[in-house]
């Protein structure tokens, strides 16, 4: 089980969190942390969270989604040892937008061979998109340079979350 990190003696690995405005980042990270989610306003700049898992000082950083701020998204690529890119399943209409926004990131120097997981989440909401449907409409399966996976999921009722945190380890544990 993820959990709150108390001791300083475990490898460390950064983690970016990113994804489109209302995607979910926040309430996957308050959701790994144990903490209230039912507060959760748009994130203004970024949070940072530590948890520690399987031996691994998990520094994860949750960068805002909002259009204005995406273009600041590249001054957090610097060491970055996993991508988890959330996407908003309930939203069909963003869709698309989310897999440009992806694609851009794919493409970026800093991120060469960064392994990705996509939580693809809202999995709770009836009209949410299944996984494999999100796999194709963000073309996962065009990724070729790196090791990816998606995981459908909820933040807000944690379901399939440890599942993709555990990939995210087995990705860092390799590395």
């Amino acid at each position: 089980m993820l959990r709150k990190l108390y001791k300083s003696k475990a490898e460390e690995a950064r983690i970016l969190v990113l994804g489109l405005d209302n995607a979910g980042k926040t309430t996957v990270l308050k959701s790994l942390t144990d903490e209230d989610i039912s507060t959760v306003t748009p994130t203004q700049g970024f949070n940072i969270k530590s948890l520690i898992h399987e031996g691994f000082k998990l520094n994860v950083w949750d960068i805002g989604g909002q259009r204005a701020i995406r273009p600041y998204w590249r001054n957090y690529f610097e060491q970055t040892d996993a991508l988890v890119y959330v996407v908003d399943c309930a939203d069909r209409r963003r869709i698309e937008e989310s897999g440009d926004e992806l694609s851009q990131l794919l493409e970026e120097e800093k991120m060469t061979n960064v392994p990705i997981l996509v939580l693809a989440n809202k999995q709770d909401l009836m009209h949410a998109l299944p996984a494999d449907e999100v796999a194709h409409g963000l073309n996962l399966f065009l990724i070729r340079d790196r090791a990816w996976q998606i995981q459908g999921c909820s933040a807000k009722t944690g379901e399939g979350l440890q599942e993709g945190m555990e990939w995210v380890v087995k990705q860092v544990k390799k590395k």
